[in-house]
Parts: structure tokens; C-alpha cells; sequence
């Protein structure tokens, strides 16, 4: 039951984001840039932001040569450079909103593992370095072959690297804290242990989340659901599938003889350094329909193919251990263009990021901030 006070301070907001990861957190802050006199609320789930923006590999990136040659195929020139041009804004308005030092961006620049089935890629390099040249004003991907061995990568394995100097790293976990700590700093007020459970339209929207083994009923002018792949729980009809993606770190490896991002097989592989350890996930394409789920479990199949890929191509002849394995909630269509929309006259989505959330999210949260205040609340 709620109380008088609890009543008076902490159930009406003009705007209620569901949902704590990038998107939310970044929705709230451009909200607030915008609107500083706004009451905004975020309600969460869990006590952390659960789905994928403390579960990825902290890649700081806007698509190796396959996947934007994908995109390019699936979405045309002109949409791919226009979501490229998306992630980049991201990229840096995150930046700037956190800061590098908060963030532990470095850029060490990628890389992409092109074995003998994606030697075609290589062929069409220079058409995608002219579709980016208007974004760089440079080309972007360049081969780097003698680079292989440097890494100690398995030279019967991987034909060619492809590099580019502009993708970088972060710590995601530093990325939500600092977010959080913004968010605070600027009167947004986070409720977690929050699980919206329906949506209601009268006057205002009541948003019914569970909490407790109780309901409270909050209610809002606004709404906006930035819950990624967990959005069909609340908009069934959405268009996305939920992704899972296994994620693993090794312990510190002496010598580690790499720094950088990493892409292999369009992307559904990658990984990078982080202070002498290897972050490595990806194989979901290996079982797709089992890995279209919103459970956080491992699956054993993709730990085992994670762990050969280790031992016979990343890490030949070269002694490690794994320290932590997870998984992480991704949401995909059938293009990587995100959802941004109205669902209804008070109601906003913001979801469906790819795997590319840490570089679209703070530009999503922007958009869905500049919709929801087209007319005063």
C-alpha cells in the first residue's frame, strides 16, 4: 500500500523511462538537457541494468568491412552509411557525456580475421572506404597481413587483417556507473527492483510495475521503453528477436602480444585486450534458434567453440586460463537499423540495437528525447 508521501514524491513524473541500460540512462540525460525543470523517473528491473549494457565486451566500433558489406547488401549504400553515421554520433556524444578518462576509452584502433572464406570481402575494401570517405575523409580499412604473426594469431588460419584506426575500447561497466551517477547528479530519480508489467492509457499513462511481491501503479505524460530484447513482454507485436551472446575474460596473460578490438566472421565473433587478459564472445551463429532466448544461461556448444577458437587461432601455443564467463541479452531485425517510434500517442520505444548498443545508444536516447518533447507536457 502507499503511503500519503510516498504518493506526493514518488509516483507522478512527466517522463518515465523503462528500462537502465545506455538507452534509458541516455533518453533521461537528453531529456533533461533539454527540459530542466522535467520530472523524470527510470524504473528498472533489476538492481543492475539487466540485457546487454553491462554484459558486452566494451567495444567502442561502428562495423568491421563484412559487416557493414552485410549491411550494404540487406539496407542499400545510403542507409548503411546513414546508420554508420549514427554510431559514430553515439560514439562521440558518450564521450563527451562521460568522459574518456571515466569511460577507460582508449583507441588502440580494430582489426578484422579474414580467413579463406571471407578473402572476397578484401575485394570490395575500397568500395566501402569510398562509401565512409564523406564520414573520415580518409580511407578507413586498410590490410595489414604481416600483423598476424606479431599477434601470434594461427598463420594457416587467418589469411589477412584488415585494420582501421578509428575504433576504440571502454570499460561498459564504468560506462553505467557513471551514467548513474549523472543521471543522480541531475535529479533523475532511478527505481530498481521495478519490473513494468503492463501499460495503461487514460489521462496520463499508468505504468503497473511489480515490486516486492506487490504492484505500484506510477504514472507519466511520457513514456518511453528502451528494454531492448525484453520489449515483447510489454509490446508483443514489436519487430525483433532477442539474441544471446556468450562473453568470457581469461586471467592475465603475460605478454599478451595484442591491443585492440577484433572482428572474425561478420562480427558474430570478437574480442580485445583489457589489461593483459583476452574478453572474447560470439558463436551465437552457430545455434541461432537456440540463442533467440531471454534466459541467462551458457550454452555449453558455443563455450566449447569459444574455447577452440582460443586454443587453435587466438592463443596458439600460448598457456591461459578463463576467469569469468557470462551472458548478455542482445535484440536483432531484419536490418541493424534500430526501432524509434511511437507506439502511441503518450507511448515512445527506443530498441532493437543490434550488438551495437555502446555506439547508438546515447544518439537513440537523443532522438527518443527530441519526440518526446515535440509538444510541452
Amino acid at each position: 500500500m502507499i503511503s500519503f508521501w510516498e504518493r506526493e514524491s514518488f509516483i507522478s513524473y512527466d517522463f518515465v523511462i523503462i528500462g537502465a541500460g545506455i538507452v534509458g540512462l541516455a533518453t533521461a540525460l537528453s531529456i533533461r538537457e533539454k527540459n530542466p525543470k522535467a520530472s523524470i523517473a527510470i524504473l528498472e528491473k533489476g538492481i543492475l541494468p539487466t540485457g546487454a549494457s553491462t554484459k558486452n565486451a566494451g567495444f567502442a566500433c561502428f562495423g568491421s568491412l563484412t559487416e557493414l558489406l552485410t549491411d550494404v547488401r540487406s539496407i542499400g549504400s545510403e542507409n548503411t552509411l546513414d546508420l554508420v553515421k549514427t554510431r559514430i554520433k553515439g560514439l562521440k556524444r558518450l564521450r563527451e557525456r562521460v568522459g574518456e578518462t571515466n569511460l577507460d576509452f582508449q583507441q588502440h584502433g580494430g582489426y578484422e580475421l579474414i580467413g579463406k572464406n571471407e578473402l572476397n570481402a578484401v575485394d570490395q575494401l575500397d568500395s566501402i572506404n569510398e562509401l565512409l570517405y564523406p564520414i573520415f575523409k580518409s580511407e578507413v580499412f586498410h590490410l595489414k597481413p604481416r600483423l598476424i604473426k606479431d599477434f601470434g594469431f594461427d598463420e594457416n588460419t587467418i589469411k589477412t587483417l584488415v585494420y582501421n584506426p578509428y575504433e576504440g575500447q571502454l570499460d561498459t561497466g564504468k560506462m553505467i556507473k557513471y551514467l548513474l551517477v549523472i543521471a543522480a547528479q541531475n535529479g533523475i530519480i532511478i527505481h530498481t527492483g521495478a519490473e513494468v508489467i503492463s501499460l495503461e492509457e487514460s489521462g496520463k499513462v499508468i505504468i503497473n510495475a511489480k515490486a516486492h511481491n506487490s504492484t505500484v501503479s506510477f504514472d507519466a505524460s511520457r513514456v518511453i521503453v528502451c528494454t531492448n530484447a525484453f520489449t515483447k513482454k510489454l509490446i508483443p507485436n514489436e519487430e525483433l528477436v532477442p539474441g544471446r551472446g556468450v562473453v568470457l575474460v581469461t586471467k592475465p596473460i603475460p605478454e599478451l602480444r595484442f591491443k585492440g578490438t577484433f572482428h572474425i566472421d561478420q562480427g558474430f565473433y570478437y574480442f580485445r585486450d583489457f589489461h593483459n587478459r583476452v574478453i572474447f564472445g560470439g558463436g551465437r551463429n552457430a545455434f541461432l534458434e537456440e540463442e533467440t532466448s531471454t534466459e541467462f544461461e551458457i550454452n555449453e556448444n558455443i563455450l566449447t567453440i569459444l574455447r577452440e577458437k582460443l586454443n587453435t587461432t587466438l592463443l596458439p601455443n600460448t598457456s591461459y586460463s578463463i576467469d569469468t564467463i557470462w551472458t548478455g541479452i542482445m535484440a536483432f531485425g531484419n536490418s541493424r537499423q534500430p526501432i524509434i517510434r511511437w507506439h502511441s500517442d503518450k507511448i515512445l520505444v527506443g530498441v532493437r540495437l543490434g550488438g551495437m548498443g555502446v555506439a547508438i545508444g546515447s544518439e537513440v536516447g537523443e532522438k527518443l528525447a527530441d519526440m518526446a518533447l515535440e509538444n510541452d507536457v
